[in-house]
């Protein structure tokens, strides 16, 4: 079992910066990637961006070259800095574990006035 637990999300204005964290217990060894989806209001949850173990950084179109995911291995800490945000950003933020399962955590609101 992994757990996940998100923390970093709030409200701020268009093209202001927010960073997540996601911090994982539990059986991290079998985690082979982790990342971050979104669901806005009405919408499907869609995703944001991953990093595996071996390094592969992978973004949607939507937040390229604005957000940035990285990982602190010995915090066992992702984290997704989000610059630039735009009010289609706003969103309840999840972080994902990828393994021999697939782990979420409860999510963090975003909301980006404009």
């Amino acid at each position: 079992q992994v757990q996940l637990v998100e923390s970093g999300g709030g409200l701020v204005q268009a093209g202001e910066s927010l960073r997540l964290s996601c911090a994982a217990s539990g059986s991290i060894g079998s985690i082979q990637a982790m990342g971050w989806f979104r669901q806005a209001p009405g919408k499907q949850r869609e995703f944001v961006a991953a990093k595996s173990r071996s390094g592969t950084t992978n973004y949607a179109n939507s937040v390229k070259g604005r957000f940035t995911i990285s990982i602190d291995m010995i915090r066992n800490t992702v984290y997704l800095q989000m610059d630039s945000l735009k009010p289609e950003d706003t969103a309840v933020y999840y972080c994902n574990a990828q393994g021999i399962w697939t782990y979420w955590g409860q999510g963090t609101q975003v909301t980006v006035s404009s």
